[in-house]
């Protein structure tokens, strides 16, 4: 397995490369699709990085990706991220799926925040919003119990 290169982007202006050392690869029956073939090869791929120990990513890469990526995390010490490929029939397929989608994540979850610009809302958008209210409050005025009289 060679080294994972990751994509230059913001947060990781060179791109990050990821050691095939540090990276696990699990192989298991894929439930997709193969016919016959599907309980005979090992196609599902499992690939994981621990973000802990990785010396891919330097101090402030680590912390806004456990950050970024906690909800995705697990593991004893909640740092190993996991990506699992099997919508291909070879596993050979599903390995560089999978490789492509750790990829992804790592370099989505590397790049930093960027402030929303408060703007004000335009002149269509508050007519909108208002003539909204108006529609909702006449139909609520039609639900009403009728006024003796």
């Amino acid at each position: 397995m060679d080294d994972l290169r990751v994509d230059p982007g913001p947060g990781a202006p060179r791109g990050v490369r990821i050691p095939a050392a540090e990276l696990t690869e699990q192989f298991s029956h894929s439930s997709g699709p193969g016919g016959q073939g599907v309980n005979t090869a090992d196609s599902r791929v499992q690939l994981s990085l621990d973000l802990a120990t990785t010396t891919a990513l330097d101090p402030r890469q680590r912390a806004r990706v456990l950050e970024n990526l906690a909800p995705r995390l697990s593991g004893r010490s909640g740092t190993v991220l996991t990506v699992t490929a099997s919508t291909q029939r070879s596993q050979r397929q599903n390995r560089r799926e999978a490789r492509e989608r750790l990829a992804a994540l790592l370099r989505e979850a590397v790049a930093p925040e960027v402030p929303r610009r408060v703007t004000r809302p335009t002149a269509g958008s508050r007519r909108r919003r208002l003539e909204a209210k108006k529609r909702r409050a006449d139909l609520k005025r039609t639900r009403r119990r009728p006024a003796d009289g």
